[in-house]
């Protein structure tokens, strides 16, 4: 059956929203080829200038459409139509105000049609959004979606509410963005692979923004690789700005500069030099950063530092592609530039004097990237001046205002990954308060380093049967291998499961850092405090008791670094190798290994805090270090704590009286260990073999006050909320403490490596152990390392001797160590006394 010129339209305008581009273009043009009338024929132009506007000719589009307004006999209707695709090719060259004016007529002229004002709507929000009128862009988009409601286009529906998340990503609501996008996706991941590109391009926007940068960027070489297929070469182009900038957030400037220099090499192909010079603001940001003295810190790819000239050529040229933003008012992008350019002068000793400095204020409406950055060049400025107290107040400021925005966040994931926004003004803070050796100072820049992800107090979401659903097919394909999470199924509800816990834990609050006076004031006469503190270069520590504080340097870094490098193998491999010939030797190398970390670390410290019990505070770069088998702390009672103005928040206890326990399958001696450790207990619960199942475990631990889990366990480092305990039908994960109403005060894992964390950004790290911690409980006994189950059996088994008489649990492990004589890695976290 022949198709005619109206039904062919049709067809094409529906392969061209499901963003079927060749498809649709070929009906358009079977269309135009079969009619005579001047109407359709001046649509079917319109929609083809639309088709050829995603493929990259935009002047080819504008002179399709002019021709088509030209045509005698035209009705106010598709003047109308044709107004809106002009309106379209302003957007698309970045002609803001052009597309506002000609999209204004196009909306005016069509009148109640929904159909063909829906998508003028949606067009107008996005020149709104892109000019920062987010409220007229929200107004827009909320008359587009009953618009698209009515004509039943399910797929344009979602890309208005989709926007409507991307207004709110702008806005700095990144919760409400991910949920609204979340919201939208399937609708339009079903329509076509471009659509879902479409998407996801956006969502990769606010996980960059969330702090989430690797996720953000192995999205956008996936969208990027989806438009490049489709022929699309301006989403393209817009794919590779973003990922630009993603690059530049996870501070490797030489790659940004070059994505960026790509992007603005496509997007001048396609005409479009508005976006040009925004992927260009990128590339010359980057280019500056790069040219600043390498950072090297563990997990940063170096950039060494380009010639001073070659730099000062580029902060030239940054004065250039500046007054370009600005002459497309995109004030906010050129303002990033020019403080890069201020930040690069102060670092590289270029800065002018203060008489001659341009003032850098904070603004109170710019986001929170803005805020930051101001505050890295009054930093910066304010050391190149020698006054570290002012720099050090300044760094502060930033901070604070980054801890005001993070307030909203309930969730661990995403209080863990802000702090990427306030890496540069910690370490800035960091080793201005270590070069003062002033306790006070490094004291105050320790707590904050460690409390940027655990000032919030969360508000624990309410039971969510999808979520545990989830959780419930994930523990499922877990159990089918090792490679479980490489699956596309695995992801897909390793996303939602996040997106889930991100939008439904919210705060109930915010935590108070403590002085360092407050923490002499509070402890007892026979504890210290040991706060390591890790600059990004060096170490210091600063140790302090009721009457006395001292901060001293790690003189042994170096060494401190290559032992903790190998450390781990060493433990390990002495769990496996009891017995035989290899078994001395392999301790021997253990021995030799912590006692040089025992020397560089607790010597230092050893006049001050002589035999009392410790609160000790680490930098995520010795995360994993297995505190107890140190010479110095064995037999000693001390917990490692998130941060001393936790602990001190934490530390006031209740008497345990509830005891639950749980054996997970294929444990050598995992029976036998919670058998005797429950005996010390009255009316324990003991759960083992098939009984020991994630929901009863669960369930347990909400009537508990101590719990304890023998159990194979799991890190993993690129997720640690999918890190986990193996129980009987599968592993409880980081994200099931969330279904737990009651979490016990106490929780004992022994289980191998779920005492380990990742370390995100500056001194952040997340694991099992913070996991709980944030959830409620005060203390987590667990060990960074492998043991052996002959050591755990026994050692753990002591232990509730002393539990169950009241003793605190810091205090009850040091001395099963004594009474066992057993040295094993485990170790209390947060308030262990």
């Amino acid at each position: 059956m022949t198709l005619t010129a109206a039904e062919l339209y049709r067809r094409g305008r529906a392969h061209l929203n499901a963003g079927r581009n060749a498809a649709a273009r070929r009906d358009l043009a079977r269309a135009g080829a079969r009619t005579d009338d001047t109407d359709l024929r001046a649509r079917i132009a319109g929609s083809m200038a639309a088709v050829v506007i995603r493929q990259g000719d935009p002047s080819k589009a504008e002179l399709i459409c002019q021709e088509a307004l030209a045509y005698p006999g035209l009705s106010a209707h598709t003047s109308a139509m044709l107004h809106g695709q002009l309106g379209l090719l302003a957007l698309e060259r970045g002609s803001l105000d052009e597309a506002v004016s000609w999209l204004d007529k196009a909306i005016d002229g069509i009148g109640d049609e929904a159909e063909h004002r829906a998508p003028m709507l949606l067009n107008r929000s996005l020149a709104h959004t892109q000019a920062g009128r987010f409220g007229a862009a929200r107004a827009d988009l909320e008359r587009a979606v009953p618009d698209y409601e009515a004509t039943g286009n399910d797929v344009e529906r979602a890309m208005a509410v989709h926007n409507t998340g991307y207004v709110s990503l702008l806005e700095g609501d990144l919760i409400s963005a991910l949920a609204t996008m979340a919201a939208a996706r399937d609708a339009l991941a079903t329509a076509s692979a471009v659509n879902a590109a479409i998407c996801d391009l956006d969502r990769a926007e606010v996980l960059r923004d969330a702090g989430l940068v690797d996720e953000a960027e192995g999205t956008l070489l996936r969208v990027s690789q989806t438009f490049g297929a489709h022929r699309m070469p301006q989403a393209r182009a817009e794919a590779e700005f973003q990922l630009a900038r993603t690059l530049l957030a996870s501070r490797r400037p030489a790659e940004a500069e070059r994505v960026a220099a790509a992007a603005a090499r496509r997007f001048r192909r396609v005409h479009a030099e508005w976006w040009a010079v925004r992927a260009d603001g990128v590339r010359v940001r980057a280019a500056l950063l790069a040219a600043r003295p390498p950072d090297r810190r563990p997990g940063r790819a170096v950039d060494e530092r380009r010639p001073v000239r070659e730099a000062a050529s580029v902060a030239s040229e940054a004065a250039r592609v500046i007054a370009e933003l600005r002459t497309y008012g995109l004030e906010a992008e050129a303002e990033a530039a020019d403080l890069t350019v201020e930040l690069w002068r102060a670092e590289s000793g270029d800065a002018p004097d203060r008489a001659g400095a341009r003032a850098v204020r904070v603004r109170s409406n710019a986001p929170i990237q803005l805020t930051l950055l101001t505050r890295q060049v009054q930093v910066a400025r304010a050391l190149a001046r020698g006054r570290e107290g002012v720099a050090r107040a300044r760094a502060g400021a930033g901070l604070d205002a980054l801890s005001d925005w993070q307030s909203s966040f309930g969730s661990l994931d995403f209080a863990s990954s802000l702090a990427l926004y306030g890496d540069g003004l910690i370490f800035a803070g960091l080793r201005s308060a270590a070069r003062s050796m002033d306790p006070v100072a490094v004291f105050e820049w320790s707590e904050r380093a460690r409390f940027l992800s655990q000032q919030v107090v969360p508000l624990r979401p309410p039971p969510d049967p999808d979520f545990a659903a989830d959780l419930a097919e994930l523990r499922a394909l877990r159990l089918n291998g090792t490679d479980w999470f490489e699956s596309d199924r695995a992801r897909e509800l390793g996303q939602r499961l996040r997106q889930r816990q991100w939008s439904g834990a919210g705060a109930a609050g915010k935590r108070e850092r403590a002085s360092l006076e407050e923490l002499q004031d509070r402890i007892d006469d026979d504890t210290a405090s040991v706060s390591f503190v890790f600059d990004g270069a060096g170490a210091v520590a600063v140790a302090a008791t009721r009457d006395r504080a001292r901060v001293v340097r790690i003189d042994a870094w170096p060494q401190v670094r290559a032992a903790v490098a190998a450390l781990r193998a060493d433990v390990d491999v002495s769990a496996a190798v009891r017995t035989g010939p290899m078994a001395a030797l392999v301790q021997r190398s253990l021995h030799e290994r912590v006692a040089v970390l025992s020397a560089a670390l607790m010597d230092p410290v050893r006049d001050v805090i002589e035999d009392r019990r410790l609160v000790l505070t680490v930098p995520g770069i010795l995360d994993g270090v297995p505190w107890a088998l140190l010479p110095a702390l064995q037999g000693r009672a001390f917990a490692v704590a998130t941060s001393a103005s936790q602990w001190l928040a934490s530390r006031d206890r209740t008497p345990l009286q509830r005891a639950a326990f749980a054996a997970g399958p294929r444990v050598a001696r995992a029976d036998e260990e919670v058998a005797q450790a429950a005996s010390a207990w009255r009316d324990a619960v003991i759960l083992n073999d098939e009984r020991a199942s994630v929901a009863a475990v669960t369930a347990a631990a909400e009537q508990a006050d101590l719990l304890h889990v023998a159990a194979h366990g799991r890190h993993s480092h690129e997720h640690p909320l999918f890190s986990g305990l193996e129980l009987a039908d599968g592993t409880l994960f980081g994200y099931d403490i969330d279904l737990i109403e009651n979490v016990p005060d106490t929780v004992i894992l022994s289980a191998c490596e779920v005492g380990r964390s990742s370390v995100r950004w500056g001194e952040e790290a997340i694991g099992m152990t913070r996991v709980w911690l944030h959830a409620g409980a005060r203390c987590v006994v667990a060990a960074p390392v492998v043991v052996a189950d002959d050591d755990a059996c026994e050692l753990l088994a002591a232990m509730h001797e002393g539990l169950a008489d009241g003793i605190p649990p810091s205090v009850a492990l040091a001395e099963a160590s004594t009474r066992t004589g057993i040295v094993a890695p485990f170790q209390v976290h947060g308030a262990g006394f």
